[in-house]
């Protein structure tokens, strides 16, 4: 469902991009080429001055929300995952080629490029550089701790671009399927 938010704005969601039924999209929101917005899922920019932009080619799977609060911005680079259940909260910018686990929370941060946040992790007002990977649970909540963060292996890295690859097919696919 697409809704406008108070201040009238509309969603803009490329034709490439396939939005379930059962997810919500409301107000300043874009939404790239080849996009796989799952069911239940939340976006929301709706407060006064937010606003979330979300690249190509990302996914954002079952159960997620994406809210951006009162004059910020949520912004999700190219090719991001958006696990099942993960909350991403605005302010907050994430890099290119990252992975949001199952779960986890993520606000008021800047993620760098290529990042592996993992399952059930917290990530707030830090900024993550490039490369790097929170493990399973992990609170990362201090910038001594990113700083800190090991970096992600080159089978992290096929697994984030495996679970980019099936939903880009799962965005073309659904699209041309016939509603039932």
């Amino acid at each position: 469902m697409l809704l406008r938010n108070p201040d009238g704005d509309i969603p803009k969601i490329d034709k490439t991009a396939y939005v379930c039924k059962s997810a919500m999209v409301t107000g300043n929101v874009v939404i790239g080429k080849n996009v796989f917005v799952s069911p239940h899922t939340s976006i929301r920019a709706d407060e006064p001055g937010s606003a979330i932009i979300i690249g190509d080619n990302c996914n954002i799977q079952d159960n997620v929300i994406v809210h951006a609060l009162a004059n910020t911005k949520v912004t999700i680079d190219d090719f991001t995952s958006l696990s099942h259940g993960c909350i991403v909260h605005g302010p907050i910018n994430i890099g290119k080629i990252c992975f949001i686990g199952f779960n986890s929370v993520v606000f008021d941060c800047l993620i760098g490029n290529k990042c592996f946040i993992s399952h059930r992790a917290l990530v707030k007002n830090v900024s993550i550089s490039d490369r790097r990977i929170v493990e399973d649970g992990g609170v990362i909540n201090k910038q001594d701790d990113a700083n800190k963060l090991g970096e992600i292996t080159g089978e992290i890295l096929e697994f984030m671009d495996n679970v980019v690859q099936t939903n880009i097919m799962l965005a073309r696919d659904y699209s041309r399927l016939k509603e039932v």
